[in-house]
């Protein structure tokens, strides 16, 4: 296998997992906050018909993402106002949000299905896009890949070092403390699921505006649920959603992989892969709950109301 290759697949891992990761990241911030928000599936699809319409109408592949982002937002508000203002079951709330996404999408897209578009552009580095293997895989890559290390770095930065990062954890950890410390609680909690919306919009945008680039029915394909499942594998850390991210999005081209080491799999089971790879991934953090609870916000999905 030359390097050629090798440099195309690392180049395929990054893009195949910048949705993940974009996702992941949103609902790591939520859940750390002590809400857990299991409509993500729902509101990439409600982004990615957003972004395609929108960008197919107007050609402009910014306002495509910003309308894309603001959906993602306007969903997640929805859940919030259920979940934390009704104190209805969270997990109830963010189902009935991926049943929504995935029906209001269909219906939105429906006449917009093998309709295509000018793809996102990458944005070469002058000077560093050739250097053998990385170049192309960390230097070649369109805004959106950028802008998620971005997020990445100000995530890691934002809860290892900042006031309001720790306010945000202490809440995931018990909001009647943080209460009575003075934290804006419900305020807090609304700003993450928020931003949680927000990241899956772009995120299921960046499937329909970049990586295919079209719309098509249910086009997630299940995304949304490995990007929770990434959550946990990671254990709520930052620098650990990255590289789940990459690892999930390098188990979804294993097609290409094979390939280039000749390999005769037959591409369906290749396919199934991702999924194998999250199925294992549970089992295995099963075994162990001792460790996980070390990691996992102590109010994670946790109903909560002032005087609780």
């Amino acid at each position: 296998m030359d390097l050629e290759v090798i440099t195309n697949i690392l180049y395929a891992t990054i893009r195949t997992g910048t949705p993940l990761l974009l996702v992941a990241l949103g609902e790591m911030v939520c859940e750390k906050s002590g809400t857990l928000n299991l409509g993500q599936e729902g509101m990439m699809l409600l982004g990615a018909v957003a972004g395609f319409i929108t960008m197919y109408q107007c050609d402009n592949l910014l306002i495509g993402f910003s309308v894309a982002a603001l959906v993602g937002i306007m969903a997640s508000l929805v859940f919030a106002f259920v979940a934390l203002n009704l104190n209805a079951s969270q997990v109830a709330a963010g189902l009935a949000l991926t049943i929504f996404g995935t029906g209001l999408s269909a219906f939105l897209g429906a006449d917009y299905e093998g309709k295509t578009i000018n793809a996102l552009p990458t944005l070469a580095i002058a000077g560093f896009e050739h250097i053998p293997v990385l170049g192309k895989a960390l230097f070649s890559q369109d805004a959106i890949v950028y802008l998620s290390w971005a997020l990445v770095l100000g995530a890691y930065l934002f809860f290892k070092h900042h006031r309001a990062g720790l306010a945000v954890r202490a809440i995931g950890e018990s909001p009647g403390v943080g209460n009575n410390l003075g934290l804006p609680v419900m305020r807090t909690r609304y700003l993450a699921v928020m931003f949680g919306g927000a990241l899956a919009g772009i995120a299921g945008a960046y499937l329909s505006l970049a990586y295919t680039p079209l719309w098509t029915q249910n086009m997630t394909s299940g995304r949304g649920w490995i990007a929770l499942a990434l959550v946990v594998f990671a254990s709520w850390r930052i620098e650990r959603v990255m590289l789940g991210a990459y690892l999930f999005g390098f188990a979804s081209i294993m097609h290409l992989v094979a390939q280039a080491f000749g390999l005769a799999i037959d591409s369906n089971l290749l396919a199934m892969l991702p999924y194998g790879a999250t199925l294992i991934v549970l089992i295995m953090l099963s075994k162990n709950k001792q460790k996980l609870k070390m990691y996992e916000p102590m109010w994670l999905g946790k109903p909560w109301h002032k005087g609780h």
